[in-house]
């Protein structure tokens, strides 16, 4: 199935580059009043590579600067290629927001593209026109995958493990740290027979697609066009067939999968009478919240966490209660996300997906920053969700089916910086 091989990075020279200070999150991420303190932070940010210091200026972009730079950079010295192809494990540790110490350690490497009909990459979401036509630009002027597509893979048994970890004990190539805290350590796998362990794991499974559709989809039509241009014929190696992925195992100890709760912005917020006229055969408890809601997290751990495997969900109008709702029946193979845009968001407030993609619901991605919208006029009521398994993740999946919008929050986010994979000019 998955098809991946090791490659000759394209990397910051740590001997003339700080690591922490050119890394930058992935570019939908980076929000528009950021960008200016990213490109300012050093002149070799890799900002650079992925976004226009100015949002107006990306609709006539045609990126060619991106080119120039990763030439010029190359040229000088500040990226260097290695001369042996490689998988690059990243460890990166964080603090959970429970307060926990959690480490993920996954590997960068060169994945075979395949079409979603072929049931090998698997997405979990649609995907918009607009931001698949600018990353067509960037990919059409610098030749180069920038950033990664971030893959998920099921290793209940870790058995990758102690190749990673081995990289890390012996070949390290870099170490660097972000603005959230996240501590990062980079090394290489060169050895054949360690390569050969990854590959033969991954060929016998499918990888969904955690982080990066507009990416993969973007990467899928330009090697069509690449295809075109040559008249037809096999993908060359080391180009357009091909794309930089990161890869992480779902089922590891960090792999961390967050709520993305819901905020509605317009109405006005059910009443007790009104919750149970419309939400029929549910059931509620009502818990008092400190008046700024700095104990939602707290009392979510205590009274919707344990109700994970049943419809549950829990509503707050900053008025001081918490209504926490659940159904006294396993979830099954549903979904909470879409039971709660189904009978919550269309049940109780009478809002569609058109609704929904105007605008009439947000998307916070902690229940803090929910309950600070609800207590700043930034919506009504939040609507706080428990987090997804990584079994609904792969069952969803590989039955062909998409999650609703913002279904999960994968954390934390996969970096651009640590490794580029420039093609091959006879690959495209």
């Amino acid at each position: 199935m998955t098809a991946v091989r090791p490659f000759r990075a394209v990397r910051y020279d740590p001997r003339r580059v700080e690591l922490s200070r050119v890394m930058v999150p992935p570019y939908d991420v980076i929000a528009a009043d950021e960008r200016g303190s990213f490109f300012d932070r050093d002149p070799h940010n890799a900002i650079r590579f992925e976004l226009t210091r100015e949002v107006e200026a990306e609709a006539t972009t045609d990126y060619a600067q991106v080119r120039d730079a990763l030439d010029a950079w190359r040229e000088s010295g500040v990226l260097l290629q290695d001369d042996e192809p490689a998988f690059y494990v990243m460890r990166q540790r964080f603090r959970a927001p429970d307060g926990r110490e959690l480490e993920r350690v996954g590997f960068f490497a060169e994945l075979e593209l395949a079409e979603y009909d072929e049931r090998i990459v698997l997405p979990h979401e649609a995907t918009l026109a607009g931001p698949k036509k600018d990353r067509l630009r960037l990919l059409r002027a610098s030749r180069a995958n920038l950033s990664s597509v971030f893959m998920l893979y099921e290793d209940r048994d870790e058995e990758l493990a102690g190749v990673l970890a081995a990289a890390l004990d012996s070949a390290v190539l870099g170490t660097a740290s972000d603005d959230a805290g996240v501590e990062y350590t980079l090394a290489a796998i060169t050895r054949d027979a360690d390569i050969a362990v990854i590959q033969s794991f991954l060929a016998t499974r499918p990888v969904v697609i955690a982080d990066g559709h507009h990416r993969y989809e973007t990467a899928l039509a330009y090697r069509q066009e690449r295809r075109e241009e040559r008249g037809g014929g096999a993908d060359a190696p080391g180009g357009a067939g091909a794309t930089l992925a990161y890869f992480a195992n779902l089922y590891a100890k960090g792999s961390l999968l967050l709520p993305i709760h819901r905020v509605v912005r317009q109405g006005a917020a059910p009443s007790e009478a009104d919750f149970a006229a419309k939400l029929p055969g549910w059931k509620q408890e009502v818990v008092e919240v400190a008046a700024d809601g700095a104990n939602i997290p707290e009392l979510l751990e205590a009274h919707l966490a344990p109700r994970a495997t049943q419809p549950s969900f829990a509503a707050d109008d900053g008025s001081g209660s918490l209504r926490v709702f659940w159904q006294d029946q396993p979830l099954g193979g549903e979904l909470m996300v879409r039971i709660l845009e189904r009978d919550v968001l269309g049940g109780v407030f009478g809002l569609d997906e058109n609704d929904i993609r105007e605008g009439a619901v947000s998307f916070p991605k902690s229940s803090p920053r929910a309950a600070e919208e609800v207590r700043t006029g930034g919506g009504v009521v939040a609507l706080y969700l428990n987090a997804l398994e990584p079994d609904d993740v792969f069952r969803v999946t590989r039955a062909g089916e998409r999650m609703p919008q913002k279904s999960t929050f994968f954390s934390p986010k996969v970096p651009t910086g640590m490794v580029f994979r420039v093609h091959d000019e006879e690959g495209g």
